[in-house]
């Protein structure tokens, strides 16, 4: 039985690239909803596929946060999974098509729910906007604030993995991209600019014809204005995907027993407890390994036995190729942490029921 995908927002849900891949479950928003039909939408989930992951962005509103919590309280529940992203609307889309996709896969719900961390890394989303001057969710300095309002002054801005803001322009710094294959997906707002298909594509070496959807509802609050072109450069090809995840060493939540990769799990975010070398043990989050990659492995192309180098532990390493990620070389290694951590019910906790 698949684990479930939801969202808090059909936003979050794309045509999906092939027939096999199921659609993402849509739990409506709290406002004018009973809390009692939540709870109804909820145990239907778990009725029908067992678990449920559910991605929420930080940036909704924190009632749809109060709603999931009261709803996985009332329903005294250690199969829900809450996780949280950071990434822009047409990001966090392209990470739940994703999770979809791997629904279909052998991996159990602990491990879809962890991965989602994982898969975020690899996820390079942005925009262009026609002015920074409201943008608050990535760092702006004060000289791009000042020039977003010269006329015709266009901004090409990167949101993750790594946050980075350009000029478009003659002389433009280059964004920093990806590493590996991808394929580009557009949402248009009200900005009339070629600039990801003509300038972006090439820098980034995209193949294939670009792809295009409608733009996200709350796109134009989070990028701060409503003339913005918004992309996505992301893993097209399922095998990358599952090797990718399957590639990460696996470890047992010690508080729910749900499987898990990284270093937190997903349904109750206990951190993993790695036995001391004198035979104690410790529970702690250790949050300063990453994913180790490949640094000198090929393109898709390469040889698969390309030689790589796991990251020292406090170093954050972008894999140059993500079918050659690797296990911590620690063989203890809780497992690295990612940008974009997810966020549930902690251990014990019990969070207080939230009016509807």
């Amino acid at each position: 039985m698949p684990t479930a995908i939801a969202v808090t927002s059909a936003d979050l849900v794309l045509p999906p690239t092939d027939p096999g891949t199921p659609r993402a479950a849509v739990l409506p928003p709290p406002e004018g909803r009973p809390l009692d039909a939540s709870v109804a939408d909820m145990q239907q989930l778990l009725t029908r596929y067992g678990h449920v992951v559910v991605v929420c962005p930080t940036s909704v509103p924190a009632a749809v946060e109060h709603r999931l919590h009261a709803v996985r309280s009332l329903l005294e529940s250690d199969r829900i999974a809450l996780v949280r992203t950071d990434l822009p609307p047409l990001g966090a889309a392209v990470l739940v098509r994703q999770l979809c996709r791997l629904t279909g896969c052998d991996f159990t719900p602990g491990v879809l729910a962890s991965a989602a961390r994982l898969l975020a890394h690899y996820i390079y989303a942005g925009a262009v906007l026609g002015s920074v001057s409201r943008l608050d969710r990535v760092p702006v300095g004060l000289g791009s604030h000042l020039k977003s309002w010269l006329p015709g002054a266009h901004f090409a801005v990167l949101a993750g993995p790594t946050p980075q803001m350009v000029r478009v322009g003659s002389g433009e710094e280059a964004l920093t991209g990806p590493e590996f294959a991808t394929e580009l997906l557009l949402a248009r707002g009200h900005l009339q600019t070629d600039w990801p298909a003509t300038t972006l594509v090439p820098r980034w070496r995209i193949p294939g014809p670009v792809q295009e959807t409608a733009l996200p509802a709350s796109s134009p609050g989070w990028w701060g204005t409503g003339k913005l072109v918004e992309f996505a450069a992301y893993l097209p090809d399922l095998s990358v995907l599952h090797q990718l995840v399957s590639s990460v060493r696996r470890e047992i939540c010690h508080w729910c027993g749900m499987d898990l990769i990284g270093d937190r799990c997903g349904f109750c975010a206990a951190p993993l407890t790695v036995p001391e070398p004198g035979g104690g043990a410790y529970a702690g989050a250790r949050g300063t390994g990453s994913y180790a990659g490949a640094q000198d492995a090929g393109s898709y192309a390469g040889a698969q036995d390309a030689g790589s180098h796991a990251g020292p532990q406090g170093t954050d390493l972008r894999p140059a190729d993500p079918r050659h990620a690797l296990e911590p070389a620690d063989p203890h290694a809780p497992g690295p942490a990612v940008p974009h951590p997810t966020r549930a019910l902690g251990p014990g906790a019990h969070t207080p029921r939230a009016l509807p």
